[in-house]
């Protein structure tokens, strides 16, 4: 193998794959990167053996075709650390991969291209095209209410769900509910996949160019996505996810209308005096009134008061502050809109104009 590139031409696809490589593996070749080398194309790829990204570069120069896997991590230091716009001589002797660039020299240990594991083949039932804005945008609106290593695996993941023209986005913790869903070209069937945490993350990291497509592919047990330099696989989570339809609140008829920004600045105010283990805040509700308190174990109080549109009932609930400011992060209208049925049943909050997000909140006793 020997071939020469350009330093800002390995950094992307570099930096793309490394983060699909799992450091704490008990098979020392997952902490490498498959090199291949064909034609005038390089070729890197990165696995965990639950997520694999593939990312390519042109290359120049004296080029001699082959195949091998080098230090992920290691590779990546040595090419960030190097100065911008230099060029590589990269060439591998033996079982070493010796890379130059100007006085600089690097020699990496190898490991045999035979032994790196191959993701499984792949056959796709659905297939669609989609703008990577858009997608990053219905992952963007709905990712922070995944679950965290929850016992409960099917959590730990994003429902994708399509259906006619629609492709919805949903996750929840349990203890909250967040769905977005966005209009697409193509009328799809009927179908329901849990990408897992990791594969989530990585696909979001793919999405850098916002008006290009992104073709997605789902099958019986994984999910691709391609874009033009990178190819994503993701193993899906064998589960069934709750129904969240079930969970979104029925016949709410108190509706509260707020500037997005004011509760925000207020409820993050509010958050410094909350108590630091469960973050509950009061929220107080009465005609044309929105009163939120905090307390902590310090005897500490906080209280902001701010206009709204509430013509219901006096009403108080209470909530996990940091449910609320991910929600209110997320929307991007001016005003939010909030429907309540009482004190003890979840909020479902919503821009107050556009409805392609929505989110779940449950109450929390204090």
């Amino acid at each position: 193998m020997k071939f020469s590139i350009d330093r800002d031409a390995l950094l992307k696809p570099l930096q793309l794959v490394s983060g699909a490589v799992e450091r704490r593996h008990n098979l020392p070749i997952l902490a490498n990167l498959l090199v291949e080398v064909s034609g005038h194309s390089l070729r890197l790829t990165g696995t965990d053996l639950e997520v694999e990204l593939v990312g390519q570069a042109a290359i120049h120069g004296d080029i001699q075709e082959g195949r091998t896997t080098v230090p992920a991590k290691k590779l990546l230091d040595i090419v960030k650390s190097l100065p911008e716009q230099t060029e590589l001589k990269i060439e591998q002797q033996d079982n070493k991969w010796l890379l130059r660039s100007g006085r600089s020299r690097f020699s990496l240990a190898t490991l045999p291209a035979e032994e790196y594991p191959n993701v499984e083949a792949f056959q796709a039932d659905i297939e669609f095209s989609i703008k990577q804005g858009m997608l990053k945008s219905i992952i963007d609106s709905t990712q922070f209410s995944m679950a965290n290593q929850d016992v409960r695996y099917y959590l730990n993941g994003l429902l994708l769900e399509t259906e006619g023209n629609v492709l919805r986005a949903i996750a929840t913790d349990g203890h909250r509910l967040a769905l977005s869903h966005r209009m697409i070209a193509d009328s799809l069937p009927e179908r329901q996949v849990i990408v897992p945490r990791k594969g989530v993350m990585e696909l979001a990291r793919l999405l850098d160019a916002e008006d290009q497509d992104i073709s997605l592919a789902i099958g019986e047990s994984a999910i691709r996505a391609t874009t033009a330099n990178a190819v994503f696989t993701s193993k899906l989570v064998d589960g069934r996810f709750p129904d969240y339809r079930r969970v979104l609140p029925k016949g709410g008829d108190k509706i509260v209308i707020a500037s997005r920004n004011q509760l925000k600045q207020a409820l993050l105010r509010a958050s410094i005096l909350s108590n630091e283990k469960f973050r509950g805040v009061r929220v107080q509700l009465e005609d044309s009134l929105l009163k939120i308190t905090a307390n902590n174990p310090e005897q500490e109080e906080a209280e902001e008061i701010i206009d709204v549109d509430y013509q219901s009932q006096p009403l108080e609930i209470g909530f996990n502050v940091s449910y609320l400011l991910d929600v209110l992060n997320s929307l991007k209208s001016d005003e939010v809109r909030i429907t309540l049925i009482d004190g003890n049943s979840s909020a479902l909050i919503e821009n107050h104009v556009e409805e392609d997000s929505m989110y779940v909140v449950m109450p929390m006793r204090l």
